[in-house]
């Protein structure tokens, strides 16, 4: 069955602040080797899925470059590709994507070029593993027009997602956006398998300027009483739009149970990347690593617990690295201890200095929306000077050099 998949990749990302003020959200590192938009593609790649759009936005350079030809998930054949679509200037004038399904439907001419039986939309920032050809079989032998992949969720959280209730078949009878008294527990998880032509009638026939598949499509089709229904995925899945879920997920790899997070050694279904040719990991005698995962060209001479560290990071004798997310490149001088740190690519911390230091009892000033948990965030390229003292719930944004005769950030502080 010819299918096509369609991968939203625009979003900003605005909720992970610094990690994509220079990126868009999906190519955020993940896992130290990986990006997040590895594991939609992966997904596609793994389950036969070989003709891929990405549909990007914000901030696409990155994102173009790390992709290329798409040959890390085989998407360079001779008779397949993957395609990245941005907005472009029409007759009417340059439009950017105002909303899921305008994003689609601003590249029907594309969809109607593949001519593909069956319309795969998801989202390129979700942590998750799925085989979409059993999503399809089930959307095969329902008759379906549109299939909504669910997951379910502890019913004194449903009030927090968009909810399905269905029949004893599976069809969904009603559908409801963060409802105050949900009427089942089965979650959208924005993964969706349309036939082609309902798809483009919907696209074509709805008036709707910022036109987005829960908010109108979906319904739509719902109150049309349109075949619509859901399957039902209870696997690990994790939208990583917050410091705080994206802490959670990182350090769900590395925890003891193999029920929790992605396995990342499943051989019969890997994760691939596009990655640096660096040397093996390196570590010295005073070197010690617990629960963690290490990435290519490390080189620790310290200690690191329970952490994640990208390609090529430092850690010098003396230092010590906990419950932390540091990014490809980062050098971390001797005596320097970090603790609940995100530090992004090619971070500079001198000696003998405290990142994440103290309590976590205020939050950030400027996002306490965003920082309150306890987690500090440096950004790219930031230079942090020997001795220096920084609390928790910190934001340092990109390139920041912290002044040398002001060496202590108090907790909750921004420094730009």
């Amino acid at each position: 069955m010819k299918m096509l998949a369609m991968i939203l990749a625009g979003g900003r990302g605005s909720r992970l602040d610094i990690l994509s003020e220079k990126r868009v959200k999906p190519s955020v590192p993940f896992a130290g080797k990986f990006r997040i938009i590895d594991f939609a593609l992966s997904n596609c790649s793994n389950s036969g899925i070989y003709e891929v759009a990405l549909l990007t936005q914000y901030l696409p350079l990155s994102l173009n470059e790390h992709i290329g030809s798409g040959k890390p998930w085989d998407f360079d054949r001779r008779d397949t590709s993957i395609t990245m679509l941005q907005p472009h200037e029409k007759l009417s004038g340059n439009s950017w994507y105002r909303g899921t399904a305008d994003a689609i439907r601003q590249n029907i001419e594309f969809i109607r070029n593949k001519n593909p039986k069956y319309v795969l939309i998801l989202s390129g920032d979700h942590i998750y593993k799925m085989n979409y050809k059993w999503m399809l079989k089930e959307h095969i032998e329902n008759g379906a027009e549109l299939t909504i992949a669910v997951q379910p969720v502890p019913m004194e959280e449903a009030s927090r997602f968009g909810i399905f209730e269905v029949d004893k078949n599976k069809k969904i009878i009603s559908f409801e956006e963060k409802p105050a008294e949900p009427k089942s527990n089965l979650a959208s998880m924005g993964i969706y398998i349309f036939n082609t032509d309902t798809l483009l009638e919907y696209l074509e026939g709805l008036p709707n300027d910022d036109l987005d598949f829960g908010m109108h499509v979906i319904p739509a089709m719902i109150q049309n009483d349109r075949k619509v229904y859901v399957h039902t995925y209870d696997s690990y899945w994790k939208d990583v739009g917050t410091y705080d879920s994206y802490l959670d997920a990182n350090l769900d790899l590395i925890k003891k149970s193999e029920e929790v997070g992605i396995n990342l050694y499943d051989k019969d279904w890997k994760i691939y990347t596009r990655s640096e040719d660096l040397a093996p990991v390196r570590i010295g005698l005073s070197g010690n690593v617990q629960n963690s995962l290490i990435c290519d060209g490390c080189k620790i001479e310290g200690s690191v617990q329970n952490s994640v560290l990208g390609p090529g990071v430092t850690v010098r004798k003396g230092a010590t690295v906990r419950n932390s997310i540091i990014f490809s490149g980062t050098y971390i001088d001797e005596n320097s201890h970090l603790d609940t740190i995100i530090a992004d690519k090619n971070t500079y911390i001198g000696k003998n200095s405290f990142v994440g230091n103290g309590n976590a009892d205020i939050p950030n000033k400027e996002r306490p929306d965003l920082l309150y948990s306890g987690i500090t965030v440096i950004g790219k390229g930031v230079h942090i000077p020997d001795g220096s003292i920084i609390g928790k719930n910190v934001r340092i944004l990109s390139g920041v050099r912290v002044d040398p005769y002001n060496r202590t950030i108090e907790t909750g502080e921004t420094v730009r």
